[in-house]
């Protein structure tokens, strides 16, 4: 399978910061890449250096075969990006706001795509409804089938399901996994665990640097993280109190709530097991060892950071 993007040491410095530091990555054509890490880690500036929207400081690669330095321009007209934020007019009903889009982007066959779009997403029965009287999903699938009116062979979603009801999240996925499978590329940002999962692969970045890449499955099994599943053994054990006791204790790096249950972990296996025996002896909690989930791995690689500190 060709790549669709080819990267080596793409490195960006604002103000003498480095936000991006050395990073290598390649995605084969057709596939779905989720990019995790905290607020200011990078994941913007990548995907903008990735896609030429962006000069890099240093590095070299190629997008959509297309060098990112010298051939900018050409990459980003076959680029389509669905921002977070739902952003067409809405006092235009669902195919004014597409007509204007193909018009505003001057598309030949104009009429042809703006239908062939409308079918595709499911929009038919609503074509004639105004923009500001559809609900989140709805208006989901409208922003979608106006990125895709150019046909871009790159896609760029922005956290595309936040504030979307369970349902209509699996539809945009089903439609995204059916345009991967035409060989689409798409590049998603994303907070969501679930969502990632639902990824052909994920990159996490934390930094400025790449800390892994791979399947969700690769990025679970190298994180090389031990885990277990707290519960009360009856009624009257709390696993916050416990989870207070936990936190900041040497060889245990996760802690954290999942419903009635507590997850704790480390990525040293014999310093974490050395550390919670006198814990596991006391008879108010059961104790399982668990897999980790992506979750657990995400909190565990999330660096320290105070409220609101972030970088570009």
């Amino acid at each position: 399978m060709s790549a669709a993007i080819e990267v080596q040491g793409l490195t960006k410095r604002f103000q003498g910061r480095t936000v991006v530091d050395h990073l290598s990555l390649t995605v084969p054509q057709g596939r779905i890449l989720g990019f995790l890490g905290p607020n200011g880690s990078g994941k913007t500036t990548t995907i903008r250096m990735l896609c030429g929207l962006l000069t890099p400081d240093e590095g070299e690669g190629r997008c959509l075969g297309l060098d990112i330095r010298t051939q900018s321009h050409a990459i980003k007209r076959q680029i389509g990006y669905m921002t977070q934020r739902f952003s067409l007019y809405e006092d235009l009903s669902i195919r004014e706001n597409l007509d204007f889009s193909a018009r505003v982007h001057g598309l030949p066959e104009r009429k042809a795509r703006v239908e062939a779009a409308i079918e595709r997403l499911g929009l038919t029965a609503r074509r004639h409804q105004l923009a500001g009287e559809l609900s989140g999903g709805w208006k989901q699938r409208l922003a979608l089938a106006a990125c895709l009116l150019h046909q871009p062979r790159l896609l760029l979603l922005d956290e595309p399901t936040a504030g979307v009801d369970p349902k209509a999240r699996r539809e945009f996925w089903e439609q995204i996994h059916a345009m991967a499978a035409e060989g689409l590329t798409v590049l998603v940002t994303t907070h969501y665990m679930d969502e990632a999962e639902r990824c052909h692969a994920i990159a996490y970045i934390a930094q400025g640097k790449l800390l892994a890449t791979g399947s969700v499955e690769e990025v679970i099994r190298g994180a090389g993280l031990t885990t277990f599943s707290v519960a009360p053994a009856h009624g009257g054990a709390e696993t916050g109190l416990l989870a207070r006791r936990l936190r900041g204790v040497p060889g245990i790096e996760l802690v954290a709530p999942f419903g009635a249950l507590l997850h704790v972990g480390g990525g040293d296996r014999e310093a974490l097991l050395a550390a919670l025996e006198p814990f596991r002896r006391e008879a108010d909690f059961l104790w399982r060892e668990d897999a980790p989930t992506l979750e657990d791995v995400f909190i565990q690689w999330m660096p320290a950071q105070s409220p609101g500190e972030s970088r570009p």
